[in-house]
């Protein structure tokens, strides 16, 4: 009984909840005289640890470069064969045939976006819609896929009405003939609503009412947060405010448990001269705290600690996109893999912060236990051979003279010496990758230096290395797992003697 309940509790130890955490991903647009080829771009994905991305059709050339990449593909009907497969149950039965049996299970397909703003970018054919989703879901219901493919259709925000407060929102009554048997089918089949939520629109079009911080995810004191005053939720954001405002108007029409992923927010990094708010520095901004808004956690005032899954729009700026200069500068590179900006991505984890310059730092979490950091420190000076004699009194990098400053230095010194590799930044969970630098007058850091500083041809152990070089967060969370298995034996055998 006790080796029993050993195995159990080692078992659950060992457990992730990966399933359950929000993430990031990303939409991959193609209107580029020059679009990468998609070995090139499944490449680039995997450099920055972007694990999620949406397809505005299925190309089969972009699933066959994502088979076995384990980035997760939600691929898309596109609007031009809509009506088409909303009018034939075969036609939806052949397209998911072609474009995912034929990848599934080595390109790793979790949804089917069926259109696109289909209610107000083609509204003759949105009332076979709700008959072109069915016809998909019944295609791989077929086929056995229903419960690992999920299938919804991106609707645009400006069908909820009366937006804010949101406690008051409901959509637009006039398409309450097809939203509610797409509510109806979204709840039955387990998927989700998905959202395009843009506050660089709702920026531009309130004519200065909403301040620029809050459309930008900008901290704003108290007293400048919006207040519902039906349920007195604090807004600090214009993102959060329609997430609600999508849950309230489903509320409206009484569907309760339907989850929101956001298939599209982004900010425009360049725009025409009646445009003067999309900026590179905007961009940045609003797509920096959007990532650690969700990776953190933080949910919407309605659903605390629930984050909303979201994907950005887009990958690379489309260069040949008609319309205004902004429709073409919403990319996070240009078609050469160029950042356009470097994310400012302290603490959100390895997605998109390895840019491709190799910007990236190590550095001691805000927050983090000191005897721990103090652990780590000791560590990374001692057996992880990091040259520490620029934190000595009268060295350049002494002041200022605590553990959080001196452990970001050792920390970074370490992940610039092991390649900027990310699992060498973890330090037992005392350390995060920053894309700021934390060089300080004449304090350089070593991850200023380059990829790989000073040291160069340097790679990181394997986890069974029995060098004196192995990781900092392979040394310290062995130690803590042979701890955790020490106590539970303890507690075990504590309980046999009683």
């Amino acid at each position: 009984m006790a080796l029993h309940l050993l195995l159990l509790l080692l078992t659950l130890l060992g457990a992730s909840a990966a399933d359950d955490e929000p993430f990031i991903g990303v939409n991959i647009g193609t209107d580029l005289s020059d679009m990468p080829h998609p070995t090139q771009v499944v490449a680039m994905l995997k450099a920055q640890q972007i694990r999620h991305v949406r397809l505005y059709d299925a190309d089969q050339a972009m699933l066959i470069a994502l088979a076995k990449s384990g980035i997760e593909v939600v691929v898309s009907v596109p609007n031009e064969e809509l009506l088409a497969i909303g009018q034939s149950n075969s036609t939806a039965a052949n397209w998911v045939s072609r474009n995912v049996v034929a990848h599934y299970p080595a390109t790793n397909i979790t949804a089917i976006c069926v259109g696109s703003e289909v209610l107000t970018a083609l509204p003759n054919a949105a009332k076979v819609l709700v008959n072109a989703i069915k016809y998909i879901h019944s295609a791989l219901v077929a086929t056995n896929l229903d419960r690992q493919i999920k299938v919804s259709t991106p609707l645009p925000s400006n069908i909820i009405l009366d937006s804010f407060p949101p406690s008051q929102a409901f959509f637009n009554r006039s398409m309450n003939s097809i939203l509610v048997p797409l509510l109806d089918f979204l709840q039955s089949t387990d998927s989700y609503l998905m959202l395009n939520v843009y506050p660089y629109y709702d920026y531009m079009k309130s004519n200065g009412v909403i301040p620029l911080e809050y459309a930008l995810f900008k901290p704003l004191p108290p007293n400048k947060e919006a207040v519902d005053s039906n349920t007195l939720l604090h807004y600090s954001n214009v993102f959060d405010a329609v997430v609600d405002a999508a849950y309230f108007a489903m509320s409206f029409l009484n569907y309760t448990n339907i989850p929101v992923v956001v298939t599209e927010s982004g900010w425009p990094s360049k725009g025409d001269s009646n445009e003067p708010d999309a900026t590179v520095d905007n961009a940045n901004t609003y797509n920096s705290n959007l990532i650690k808004h969700v990776l953190n956690k933080t949910g919407t005032p309605k659903h605390p600690g629930i984050a909303v899954s979201t994907y950005i729009y887009e990958l690379y700026n489309e260069d040949t996109k008609p319309g205004p200069v902004s429709e073409k500068n919403w990319g996070l590179f240009d078609a050469n893999g160029e950042p356009i900006y470097i994310l400012h991505l302290t603490g959100s984890g390895a997605v998109l912060a390895n840019d491709t310059t190799n910007q990236t730092f190590c550095i001691a979490k805000d927050g983090a236990d000191p005897k721990m950091v103090q652990a780590a420190l000791d560590w990374a000076c001692g057996p992880g051979k990091v040259d520490c004699s620029d934190l000595l009194q009268g060295q350049p990098c002494y002041e200022p003279d605590n553990v959080i400053a001196h452990a970001t230095y050792a920390f970074d010194a370490y992940y610039t010496k092991m390649g900027k590799s990310p699992e060498a930044c973890d330090f037992n969970g005392v350390a995060t990758i920053s894309t700021s630098d934390p060089s300080h007058g004449s304090c350089v850091f070593p991850g200023s230096l380059g990829k790989n500083g000073t040291l160069s041809n340097i790679t990181a152990p394997s986890m069974n290395s029995t060098s004196s070089d192995s990781s900092a967060s392979d040394f310290l969370s062995s130690e803590l797992r042979i701890r955790s298995i020490l106590m539970v034996i303890g507690f075990l055998v504590w309980g046999l003697v009683l």
